[in-house]
């Protein structure tokens, strides 16, 4: 049996009263607009906090540490034996032997060179043909003399026995001068048997040095002479070696130009490197600095030597070096870059990519502005080197920039030394600031 078309049409009438009564929060259309609103939202803050991150700026910070800091002086030179000498030969004559060449090691009193003795015996044997003749003449007048006081001897008794009237006042004269000529005559050999004897002693002498000796303890540098070279000795000795006293130990002299001059004191620590050792790095020590100054083109230096351990021997006399002086030096102090002592940060709003009550803007950037005002190289150090000063650093805490005054010290041109307060080992000192992942 059908229903009726009232009975379908109430059935209708429930149904669609029923949805036309039922409360909107009971809609899944409102909740599903809703949760999309939602997520929009979610969606922009994230996407607001996430672009705001990115465009924060970003510090670049290095960690707080002590150590140890150095200004030097640097300056070129050359290794020289800490005593050298020059062998040569006070006499002339014709080279006979040489016993030793370059790089020997030679002992004190050790034969060099040998001259031909030949003149030199002749010499030496004419000197003592001299001697023997003044010998013989002094005992000649000594003989003349002692004749000549018997006479008066005999004369002042005959006087004496004749009561003066025997032998005559002259011939008592004659007697008395002829024995004074006879002892003035033994003075005279005296004198030249001392001559004599002199001069056979400088025979002997240089029949001595025809045989040159090392006058020390050392090593042969160089050597200019040769078998049958002839020496001709002048005024001023001729060389024929140059010895080394000891090559353990060598001395370095370098050239330090007038401006450095002033930091360079004794016993100051210093180090060099030669070419023939790339790489190695020797220690010297500052023994003096010299007042008397050299101009080369224009240039004044002054002498300065430092000592120099050499007990491997690699080094050698001549080798050019070039020096560094640490001329002033720091220990366990703390250090930071220069580029900390230059730092300023910029406006963080800035350099995020947005505008802050301090953005000029574009009129603003267009338009010329004094000196030192924005930018993020404050200059708050104008001179790193310049030597002590109040300066400030930048340290990173919580994530913010926080400005501490220090006091400069030393700096070698990277690294200063500074002091003051908060300071503390690994503290984050800001060098550098970037946003958006590029410098600023």
């Amino acid at each position: 049996m059908k229903p009726s078309s009232r009975e379908e049409a109430a059935a209708l009438g429930a149904v669609l009263g029923d949805a036309a009564h039922r409360p909107w929060w009971k809609h899944t259309t409102v909740w599903l607009i809703a949760a999309a609103l939602l997520a929009a939202i979610a969606g922009l803050a994230w996407w607001n906090q996430s672009n705001q991150a990115a465009q924060a700026p970003r510090y670049v910070t290095t960690p707080l540490a002590r150590g140890n800091l150095a200004v030097t002086v640097t300056a070129n030179g050359t290794l020289q034996p800490t005593r050298s000498v020059a062998i040569g030969s006070e006499l002339s004559g014709t080279v006979a032997r040489v016993l030793v060449d370059v790089n020997d090691t030679v002992k004190k009193g050790q034969l060099l060179v040998e001259l031909d003795t030949a003149k030199l015996q002749d010499a030496q044997a004419a000197s003592r043909a001299d001697l023997a003749a003044a010998e013989a003449r002094q005992r000649q007048a000594a003989a003349t003399v002692t004749e000549a006081t018997a006479a008066l001897g005999r004369l002042d008794e005959l006087a004496r026995l004749s009561g003066g009237k025997l032998p005559s006042k002259a011939e008592l004269d004659a007697a008395r001068a002829t024995l004074a000529r006879a002892n003035a005559d033994a003075g005279s050999a005296q004198a030249a048997v001392t001559q004599a004897r002199a001069n056979l002693s400088t025979a002997q002498t240089n029949l001595g040095k025809a045989a040159i000796r090392s006058p020390i303890d050392g090593v042969v540098l160089s050597r200019s002479v040769e078998p049958g070279y002839a020496v001709a000795a002048s005024l001023q000795a001729v060389t024929l070696f140059t010895l080394a006293e000891d090559l353990s130990k060598l001395k370095l002299s370098v050239n330090v130009d007038e401006a450095d001059v002033g930091q360079v004191k004794a016993g100051q620590n210093a180090r060099f490197t030669v070419a023939a050792q790339p790489g190695r790095q020797y220690p010297a020590t500052v023994t003096r600095v010299a007042y008397g100054s050299t101009t080369t083109d224009n240039v004044v230096t002054y002498t300065t030597l430092l000592d120099v351990a050499n007990a491997d021997l690699s080094l050698r006399p001549g080798m050019t070096a070039t020096a560094t002086i640490a001329a002033q030096e720091r220990r366990g102090v703390w250090l930071v870059p220069n580029s900390a002592l230059r730092f300023s940060p910029a406006d963080s709003a800035a350099a995020a990519g947005g505008r802050s009550s301090s953005d000029p803007g574009i009129l603003g950037r267009l338009l010329p502005r004094a000196p030192g005002l924005g930018g993020r190289r404050g200059g708050n150090n104008a001179d790193v080197r310049g030597g002590t000063g109040e300066g400030r650093i930048w340290v990173l805490r919580g994530g913010q920039a926080v400005q501490l005054k220090v006091s400069k010290g030393l700096s070698d041109g990277r690294h200063t030394e500074v002091s003051g307060e908060g300071l503390a080992e690994g503290l984050p000192v800001i060098t550098d600031q970037t946003a958006n992942g590029a410098s600023t």
